[in-house]
């Protein structure tokens, strides 16, 4: 498979949360004013780390750079609850930044929650399909400029959990899962839709991911996020307490 890999990957160590989110920040604003031909098509993440990163990028200073005209943003995956729900990716992701932008409301694609998850993923790849211009993912034309993911404690990302079918999907772009570890049907991306991306970056906080990180970056197979590749580059942003096992091995 071309493209790089999490074991191949670039690893970024910053001081703390807030230098990951604010580098983050301004690579994105660099990548989007970079491109100037064609949307720039962005998957975004949940957590903690996102939640500092919106609030920045929604700020007015930055806000005003960004090119949000040409901008699509769309979701690696979220729970699939309704858009008023707690647990939504969207609603956080709405209330720190959409709303604050000038994103053309037709330029935001949250994960539908309105039938099953399997009839709300192949919606939500329709969608994809249509602003790709194909039901095809064809090497060397990217689905995405940048896919933003985190990891869970269990080696999850996005919501390709431990167990589940999913993660044997070699066709769908989006596919549903029902982790057996964590609450709520998930909608995600799956492993052929991230991989068709010029950039993806892992952002990861917190000595509690120290161990989760190093096995993933000596490529344990056992872990979903183990095998996460991209067409362009594999970036890891993360903090000193994250990289603490890294600098140890």
């Amino acid at each position: 498979m071309s493209g790089h890999d999490v074991t191949s990957a670039r690893v970024v160590v910053l001081e703390d949360g807030e230098a990951v989110a604010q580098k983050m920040a301004q690579w994105l604003l660099d990548q989007a004013l970079a491109k100037t031909e064609g949307p720039f098509v962005v998957a975004l993440s949940g957590g903690s780390t996102p939640k500092r990163l919106f609030k920045i990028m929604a700020e007015p200073a930055y806000a005003s750079k960004f090119p949000w005209r040409r901008t699509h943003i769309f979701f690696g995956d979220d729970r699939h609850v309704p858009f008023t729900h707690e647990d939504s990716n969207y609603r956080m992701t709405d209330e720190l930044l959409l709303e604050h932008v000038d994103l053309p409301a037709e330029n935001a694609h949250p994960i539908p929650a309105d039938g099953t998850a399997e009839q709300d993923a192949i919606w939500y790849q329709s969608a994809l399909q249509d602003l790709y211009g194909s039901h095809h993912l064809t090497p060397g034309k990217p689905l995405f400029d940048v896919v933003m993911l985190g990891m869970g404690p269990d080696g999850h990302t996005a919501s390709l959990f431990p167990r589940q079918p999913i993660l044997q999907e070699k066709t769908k772009w989006v596919a549903a899962c029902t982790p057996d570890n964590a609450p709520h049907d998930r909608v995600s991306l799956t492993y052929p839709a991230i991989h068709s991306s010029r950039n993806v970056v892992f952002l990861i906080e917190g000595a509690g991911k120290a161990e989760m990180l190093a096995r993933v970056r000596s490529g344990d197979e056992s872990l979903p996020a183990s095998h996460i590749t991209s067409e362009g580059e594999v970036v890891f942003l993360v903090d000193k307490a994250a990289a603490g096992e890294l600098q140890n091995g």
